[in-house]
This record gives structure tokens, C-alpha cells and sequence, in this order.
């Protein structure tokens, strides 16, 4: 029995799913701003490499961009590195079409080869700075190649964890609830959430594979 002055059933109801409903919503934005605030951040990280590369090049003090003896790192690596990374980037984004049409096996399946892409790509980096032909503060360029790589390793293996963690979340959600309303509030809740998420992680690494065509360009094309 209701105690005395309180709602009705159905409206404490209604007010629960109006404040479920607020919350949901909050979080959706605060995903999509959270994705565009970390693509900012890391433009300002990646800048401040870019600005050493140029400033460093174009002072040479002593001639110590490149030093005495300098050998420049494997073009072999860097190329198959970046189109690794270009590889995987491509991939998740093409099927990702797939997924909003239902397919969610499709998507699965090219999500699972953009992360096996991108964890080559993260042990190719670690193989490549382990036998560097120069020693990371040996010049200029050493410096900003070995400090600036350091951590876009940890960038790419943050990345693909992420993505991982989508693939093990899709496993729980049915590929109709990304074409149909799910009957309930929740699983909506839950779809949705699933697709702001995936939506965050495609920008992050769509930047991420400009910011690696960029580098490579940087450490070994100029």
C-alpha cells in the first residue's frame, strides 16, 4: 500500500525513465566532446614534436641535427609501419558502414583484422626502436625520433585495447538493434552508447593514422 502523498506507481515511474533518459543523454555528449577534447590534446602533443623537429633542423647548432656518423632509420620499417597503421584505420572505417546496417558480423570481422593490423604495427615500432642505428640522444634528430615514437606506441596500444574492448561489447548486442528499436529502454540505452563509443574511437584513429602519415613524412621522406 502507497504511504499517504506519495506519487502513484506509474508516475514515479515516469520520472525515473525521464531522469534515466536525462543521465543517457549527458553521457552521450559528454562522449562525443571527450572524443574532440583528446583529438585536440593530442594535436597540441603531437605540435610541440612537430615544432622540435623544425626548430632543432633549422638551428643545427653545431651540426648536431644529424651529428657525425649519422645513419637514418630503416626506410623498410617506417613504410610498413605507417601503412599498417593506414591499414587499420581504413579497414574499422569501412566496415563500420556494415555495422550500422545490422551487419554486425561484418563489422566484427574487420574490426578483428584492423587490430591484428595495428598490433603489428605496435610490435614492428617497439622491434624498430630496440635496433635503431643511432643512440636516442646521440643528435637532434635521434632525440625527437625516439622520444616522439616512445609515445605513439603507447598511443597506438591505447587505441587498440579500446578497440578490443568494443569487439568484446558487440558480442552482447544483437545486430538488429542497430537497424530496429530494441523493445526496451535499457537495451536502447545500451545500443546507443555502444555507437557513441564506436563513434568516438573511428575519429581518434582516423587522426591517429594522419598524425602517422604525417610523421613519416617528417623522420623519413624530408
Amino acid at each position: 500500500m502507497a504511504e499517504p502523498g506519495s506519487p502513484p506507481a506509474a508516475e514515479r515511474l515516469s520520472r525515473e525513465m525521464e531522469e534515466a533518459g536525462f543521465y543517457h543523454e549527458a553521457g552521450l555528449n559528454a562522449n562525443w566532446s571527450g572524443s574532440r577534447l583528446a583529438i585536440g590534446g593530442l594535436a597540441f602533443l603531437y605540435g610541440a614534436f612537430v615544432f622540435s623537429y623544425f626548430y632543432l633542423r633549422s638551428i643545427d647548432s653545431n651540426g648536431r641535427w644529424h651529428g657525425s656518423g649519422f645513419h637514418p632509420p630503416s626506410a623498410g620499417y617506417g613504410v610498413l609501419i605507417m601503412l599498417l597503421v593506414l591499414l587499420s584505420a581504413g579497414v574499422q572505417y569501412a566496415v563500420l558502414q556494415r555495422i550500422k546496417a545490422g551487419h554486425k558480423v561484418d563489422w566484427q570481422i574487420g574490426g578483428a583484422v584492423a587490430l591484428l593490423f595495428g598490433l603489428a604495427a605496435v610490435g614492428l615500432q617497439i622491434v624498430e626502436l630496440i635496433y635503431l642505428p643511432f643512440f636516442p640522444a646521440s643528435s637532434g634528430f635521434s632525440s625527437v625520433f625516439v622520444g616522439f615514437y616512445a609515445i605513439f606506441i603507447a598511443i597506438l596500444l591505447a587505441m587498440m585495447i579500446w578497440l578490443e574492448s568494443l569487439l568484446a561489447r558487440s558480442r552482447f548486442i544483437p545486430g538488429i538493434a542497430f537497424v530496429e528499436q530494441p523493445p526496451t529502454y535499457a537495451e536502447a540505452f545500451t545500443v546507443q552508447r555502444f555507437q557513441a563509443n564506436l563513434s568516438s574511437f573511428t575519429a581518434l584513429w582516423n587522426f591517429t593514422a594522419v598524425m602517422a602519415v604525417l610523421f613519416w613524412v617528417l623522420f623519413y621522406v624530408i
